[in-house]
């Protein structure tokens, strides 16, 4: 399935998570920039806040997929696309190099949060957090999501995106108390090439919609 844009795929997807969960208490987080944008349909159609969580992935010379990620409290998850053996290897072999690589990804992402991107877990407890992707080629961003979810109280996980790979529903069904997902990619190219508009603004117009919503939403 391809979409307009992001708008558009957002809207959509707010029409199926509202009716189920229109009244209740939730909160919308976007796992990117472009998931902000999906995110902001679904904040808006259910009248509640929309933040956003910034991770950074870790990557290892000559692995094809990032072995970690980081968001910026510290909230570290390995990627669970590896076993438990390749872990250990890689591990035993780059140890240092991913220690250096984690304070270097803390330093960039308290970069970004210093222009706005700060996520405030006081607005996801007791709540029904919806996590929101604009694409899940992977379960990997979930990882880390849940991770940092983990020690905060939440009423219920849902995961909603447009489009995901068929390993990334995988990972919905297992990390999620509810998902949503408009089309299910055999596939998966990139998360751009499914949409025919590339409308996800510079990250300073993110976290003004961001910022807009939220004031709307304390307002309500």
């Amino acid at each position: 399935m391809y979409f307009k844009s992001r708008v558009e795929a957002g809207q959509k997807l707010a029409e199926q998570i509202s009716a189920k969960y229109q009244g209740k208490q939730c909160a919308v987080v976007g796992l990117s920039d472009g998931g902000v944008m999906v995110g902001a349909q679904v904040a808006t159609k259910l009248h509640c806040v929309l933040t956003m969580l910034l991770s950074e992935a870790i990557e290892l010379p000559r692995e094809p997929d990032a072995i970690a990620g980081i968001t910026p409290d510290g909230s570290f998850s390995y990627n669970a696309a590896y076993s438990p053996g390749e872990l250990e290897d890689l591990l035993g072999e780059y140890h240092s190099f991913i220690e250096q690589e984690k304070m270097n990804k803390l330093q960039e992402l308290h970069r970004l949060v210093g222009h706005g991107g700060l996520i405030r877990k006081d607005l996801l407890r007791d709540h029904v957090v919806i996590l929101v992707s604009d694409g899940l080629s992977n379960g990997f961003s979930l990882d880390i999501a849940t991770q940092f979810l983990k020690p905060i109280h939440i009423e219920k996980l849902v995961i909603a995106t447009p489009l995901a790979s068929v390993p990334a529903v995988d990972r919905m069904h297992i990390l999620g108390d509810d998902i949503y997902c408009l089309s299910v990619v055999e596939d998966y190219i990139s998360t751009d090439h499914y949409y025919d508009t590339q409308d996800v603004p510079a990250h300073e117009q993110v976290v003004k919609t961001i910022e807009q919503i939220l004031t709307h939403w304390k307002q309500q």
